[in-house]
């Protein structure tokens, strides 16, 4: 007897699932119900119908019912509601949101997929305003945009600076817009580390997006803003970008159980509470392998792979599940950004024991053209040297080189196993010593207690506190831009001028990304100078920490001029 399936929710979760069903079980009856008009829609590409880069709202629908019925054999209804399911009856009520109709369908097994909704906090006066939106579906952009056009909106304020919320501001100033990008917290991008955002924030207010942190939103008016610290920004449009929350009513109503994290309990098969319902994707709750224990992570990639999960348990097809890691990328202008694992508040809140390593090799042979900085950091535990996460930014491939470190993290390596990783090479694509071959080394060369460091981020208290530093680079660069305080000993001379430098106190030392500064240590190091520690990320790093907060604070600088060369 052919089974009967029926899917709540046409996204990446319920189509991948209907369609792995489907080639799994050429008899099978499935039916997939979409609340809205559209299923099977590119929802992360949604942004870019805002600068025209997707010109037509029609092009973010990959497929439409009729081809799920042509190409599947699948019975794709849009417009209709999933209102309840009867769990001892194993029917759901649905109701067609054109006609008006409501009626009963009968499962076999039932897969839940219906997402997260966008939070709109009614905390906030004027949050229902017709001037503010939010950001799920091709409706929900396609009226945006219409209102941006047909009301002639110059100012536009972004509240949350998400990865929703970066690339709504970047693809608004694209368009030629007044961009202000509000958030609570006090940098963007919470999956990545303070440092590492502030290269991307220095590329936001550099392309004219005016930055407002630590300052949540309170009230929305016609033409403005208020945000908590009193601040008054102009703004005719407002996108909330603010986070989402599992659609959970459904399951909540169905008697299901519902996690400690707010999403769908379910097991290794994605499983729920019932052995005849299924969820997966967006509302659900999942396991952190790293953090070993319960989270929510709304990203398409993990929604695909629970989908064929699903699918195959439903046909007894064993799977492996791995629990979650958390890789994600984004443009902001010139700029990407890609991160994987955990970060180090996610570490601290787990309360594993962890170091780090921040290089900035290039991303391809410096010869070669538009060859930049690569600004990576890779997180380890101690003493083991297990790979926890990695975040890099810079203008070239970021995502190959995380997508190394997310493999690495799946097979339970070592930042041992990484120096020995062979990674493909020619001087247009990376370096002989990739840049996750340099962390690990470095990485490899801490554990064993080779140097010390000290992170940019603790520069500047080393400044105001008129610690000793040197800067190691040759005196031309030195004489384009320097640490207020630093004292000028290139490595070439630096081995004739070591009574130059005290024994008596720590010795900071620094160069453009710190590679000479390592091998100054280490010379040092075998001149008896025990307490030498060099500058993680060194000028160049420095640089890019420093740069945001000195453009939009009145704070005192610490270098003389700035060089991100």
């Amino acid at each position: 007897m052919s089974k009967k399936i029926l899917v709540v929710g046409g996204v990446a979760g319920g189509a991948g699932t209907a369609a792995r069903a489907r080639r799994l079980d050429e008899d099978a009856e499935i039916i997939m119900f979409e609340r809205g008009p559209h299923v099977s829609f590119s929802n992360c590409a949604l942004p870019y119908h805002l600068s025209g880069v997707v010109k037509d709202c029609d092009d973010l629908v990959l497929m439409c019912p009729t081809n799920f019925a042509e190409q599947y054999n699948i019975d794709a209804r849009v417009n209709n509601e999933v209102l309840s399911i009867d769990r001892e009856a194993k029917t759901v009520e649905v109701k067609n949101l054109k006609s008006g109709e409501t009626y009963t369908e009968d499962y076999d097994k039932l897969v839940l997929s219906p997402g997260a909704n966008p939070i709109k906090p009614q905390s906030i006066k004027g949050v229902n305003n017709d001037n503010v939106f939010t950001i799920r579906n091709v409706v929900d952009i396609d009226k945006l945009n219409t209102y941006v056009e047909e009301n002639d909106v110059e100012d536009i304020a972004v509240i949350g600076a998400g990865y929703i919320g970066i690339e709504i501001a970047e693809n608004f100033i694209h368009n030629g817009k007044n961009v202000a990008l509000v958030e609570a917290m006090d940098q963007i991008l919470q999956p990545l580390d303070y440092d590492m955002a502030q290269i991307l924030q220095k590329e936001l207010h550099d392309n004219g997006v005016n930055m407002i942190l630590s300052d949540a939103l309170t009230e929305v008016h016609d033409d403005h803003i208020v945000v908590e610290s009193g601040k008054k920004i102009d703004a005719e449009a407002v996108v909330l970008a603010i986070g989402v929350s599992p659609e959970t009513e459904l399951a909540e109503e169905a008697g299901l159980k519902i996690g400690k994290t707010g999403g769908i309990e379910v097991n290794h098969n994605y499983v729920t509470s019932d052995p005849d319902i299924y969820a997966v994707g967006d509302v659900i709750e999942v396991y952190s392998k790293i953090a070993r224990s319960k989270t929510r992570l709304p990203l398409a990639g993990p929604a695909q792979r629970q989908a064929r999960a699903a699918a195959n348990h439903i046909y007894n097809i064993p799977n492996k599940n791995n629990g979650v890691i958390g890789s994600s990328v984004i443009r902001a202008f010139d700029y990407n950004a890609a991160t994987t694992g955990l970060n180090e508040k996610q570490l601290k809140d787990a309360g594993i024991s962890y170091d780090f390593v921040y290089v900035i090799p290039t991303d391809k042979v410096g010869l070669m053209p538009d060859a930049n900085p690569l600004h990576f950091k890779l997180l380890y535990e101690v003493p083991t040297g297990k790979i926890l996460g990695a975040q890099a930014v810079g203008k070239g491939n970021v995502d190959k080189r995380i997508d190394v470190i997310a493999t690495s993290i799946l097979l339970d390596a070592t930042v041992e196993d990484l120096t020995e990783s062979e990674l493909a090479y020619a001087p247009l694509f990376s370096t002989p010593r990739n840049a996750v071959n340099q962390a690990s080394l470095v990485a490899t060369n801490l554990i064993n207690n080779r140097f010390r460091q000290v992170p940019v981020s603790k520069v500047r208290e080393l400044v105001e506190k008129d610690a000793f530093i040197v800067d190691v680079r040759e005196k031309e660069e030195y004489e384009m831009g320097h640490l207020v305080n630093a004292v000028n000993i290139p490595l070439s001379e630096l081995r004739e001028r070591t009574d130059e430098i005290p024994k008596d106190q720590p010795v900071y030392l620094h160069c453009r990304s710190a590679q000479r500064s390592y091998n100054a240590c280490l010379a040092l190091q075998g001149r008896d100078f025990d307490n030498v520690i060099n500058i993680s990320g060194s000028f160049l790093g420095i640089c890019c920490y420093e740069y945001f907060l000195d453009q939009t604070t009145d704070r005192d600088k610490i270098v003389t001029e700035y060089n991100f060369e």
